[in-house]
């Protein structure tokens, strides 16, 4: 059975538990601010996809006003995004050969 004192310790034990605690986690959200500004830029990329992804006819009309408008530079700018397509591509079957 506990006693009085040892009643007394563990309360007084706890408390200092529950101070350290709150101390630790004011600690953590602290350190946690430096992270704030990457991880709302990722938010707002992720909407910015899922905007696009929910609303193809956006970028798809812009294409063909470009393609219509300056298709020298469409034509330019496909190339170079099709060349990147197929280096990225590349690039992903050599490392999967080196696994």
């Amino acid at each position: 059975m506990i006693n009085n004192a040892q009643a007394l310790a563990l309360a007084r034990h706890q408390r200092a538990l529950l101070v350290r605690s709150a101390e630790l986690r004011a600690d953590v959200a602290a350190d946690l601010q430096v992270l704030a500004p990457p991880l709302r830029l990722a938010d707002q990329a992720l909407a910015g996809w899922r905007w696009l992804r929910a609303n193809p006819a956006v970028p798809a009309g812009a294409l063909v006003v470009l393609v219509v408008l300056k298709p020298r530079r469409a034509l330019r700018w496909g190339m170079r995004l099709w060349w990147g397509l197929q280096s990225v591509r590349r690039l992903q079957r050599q490392l999967q050969t080196l696994r």
